[in-house]
């Protein structure tokens, strides 16, 4: 786990697709990170991240319409949605980027 949040750091990411054999099974937020790292009596160079992620991921087309996407993840309050082309993820939709669409399109619309 040390590495992917060394990786997460360096990139300046706060989620990390988790593959195994080039196929989506899990994702790794900065908050999982944290947990693990407040947790006493446990070691984060220790922890494996299949221990740390979450299995549950929201996975979307690249053609997915925006407005669907972003009222899944607040009905579910998912901080990330990952996207998924022909089994590859292909990128990473999150809070911000729905936020700055927003702030985009309110721009155009009242700017």
């Amino acid at each position: 786990m040390a590495a992917a949040h060394e990786t997460m750091r360096k990139h300046q990411i706060r989620h990390l697709p988790v593959l195994s054999a080039s196929r989506l099974v899990g994702i790794l937020s900065d908050r999982d990170l944290h947990m693990v790292e407040t947790l006493r009596d446990v070691d984060p160079e220790r922890v494996r991240v299949e221990e740390a992620m979450s299995q549950e991921v929201y996975a979307i087309r690249p053609d997915a319409p925006i407005d669907e996407v972003v009222k899944e993840m607040a009905r579910h309050k998912y901080g990330s949605a990952v996207i998924v082309d022909n089994d590859h993820v292909v990128g990473v939709f999150t809070t911000v980027d729905a936020c700055r669409a927003f702030s985009e399109m309110l721009h155009t619309h009242l700017g």
